[in-house]
């Protein structure tokens, strides 16, 4: 199972951070659970200012994460779900997600949380959706790296302003 292993984030106060979650809509039920998870993960670390977009698919995530980081959002979110189906598809959808938001994170050198389940069937997804019935909690658990990550560059950037 991939969540064994999984650190133990704690909450701290993000109320001064501008966070935007962009979530797809293929896969009603998975992208409810996920972004349900980002909003508890939101509330835990007491963000106020917040924004959800929506896009079609997960392959649209990476362009609206740049237009948002060029927003002056601290941090994104980006979740969506891709399942395996009997085409090469998913494999260049999930390829290109990923770099995308990679490249994203590395040339705003704003944080994007990592939401984008890639599965192999619906069971797995569901499973790590966030739901009352999952495992795991994708949608929380990127909504806090994404914060927790942008509070580390803000210490940074500030260490670096007093030399």
């Amino acid at each position: 199972m991939s969540g064994e292993g999984i650190p133990q984030l704690k909450a701290v106060d993000c109320h001064d951070l501008r966070v935007a979650v962009v979530a797809a809509l293929w896969h009603e039920e998975v992208m409810n659970g996920l972004i349900e998870g980002a909003k508890r993960a939101l509330g835990d670390f007491q963000v106020d200012s917040w924004e959800l977009v929506r896009v079609p698919g997960s392959f649209e995530l990476p362009v609206v994460a740049q237009a948002l980081t060029n927003a002056s959002f601290d941090a994104v979110v980006a979740l969506g779900v891709i399942i395996r189906g009997g085409t090469p598809h998913f494999d260049y959808v999930c390829q290109a997600a990923t770099d995308g938001l990679n490249r994203v994170a590395l040339d705003t050198q704003t944080p994007v949380g990592f939401g984008l389940l890639t599965c192999d069937n619906d069971d797995q997804a569901l499973d790590r959706a966030g739901l009352p019935h999952s495992r795991e909690d994708k949608g929380y658990e990127a909504t806090a790296a994404a914060l927790l990550t942008a509070q580390t560059l803000g210490r940074i950037s500030a260490q670096e302003r007093l030399g």
